[in-house]
């Protein structure tokens, strides 16, 4: 790691207040990373993630609308509608693992329950057009593209670009 961002680390200790320092203890923010994953690791895996993601996105729209045909034609089931925001999401995904893995020596750990949290405020957007009148069927076909982006794009970043560790990891 570069000189200057292990001093910066360093001294971060000293200026987290308080009462922030059992939440980064509970989210295992330790400082003490691993070697983090090369960007060329990360850029494959995003690609990776983004495809398997909307190859996925494709066959739940597929079948979701056997399974319930009055959904056939439903606005967000458009290539287009879903396509931008699962490559959206994804690449940000991607962004976020390396930096993720810079703050912590459990970075699998931490991911996990972060697309845990940030899945969850996404379903935002689907209870809001339920709300709005979108179709509860179709709403639920929408809940499991995101269920399967997130375990599609987790487990892409965390396999394929992997954290070195061990002795020969710095």
């Amino acid at each position: 790691m570069d000189a200057r961002i292990t001093g910066l680390l360093g001294r971060a200790h000293d200026v987290v207040p308080d009462w922030l320092r059992p939440v980064l203890r509970w989210a295992r923010v330790d400082l003490r990373p691993g070697r983090p994953p090369s960007g060329g690791r990360v850029a494959l895996a995003t690609a990776v993630a983004i495809l398997a993601s909307l190859v996925a996105d494709a066959l739940l729209v597929r079948l979701g609308t056997a399974l319930y045909p009055s959904t056939r034609g439903y606005v967000h089931f458009a290539f287009f509608d879903y396509a931008r925001l699962t490559v959206a999401g994804v690449v940000v995904a991607g962004v976020g693992w390396p930096l993720v893995a810079r703050l912590t020596s459990s970075p699998e750990w931490l991911y996990a329950r972060l697309a845990v949290a940030v899945s969850l405020v996404l379903l935002a957007p689907d209870a809001y057009i339920l709300y709005a009148g979108s179709p509860l069927r179709a709403v639920v076909v929408l809940v499991w593209m995101h269920v399967a982006i997130a375990l599609i794009t987790y487990t892409c970043l965390t396999v394929l670009a992997p954290v070195a560790r061990g002795r020969h990891a710095r």
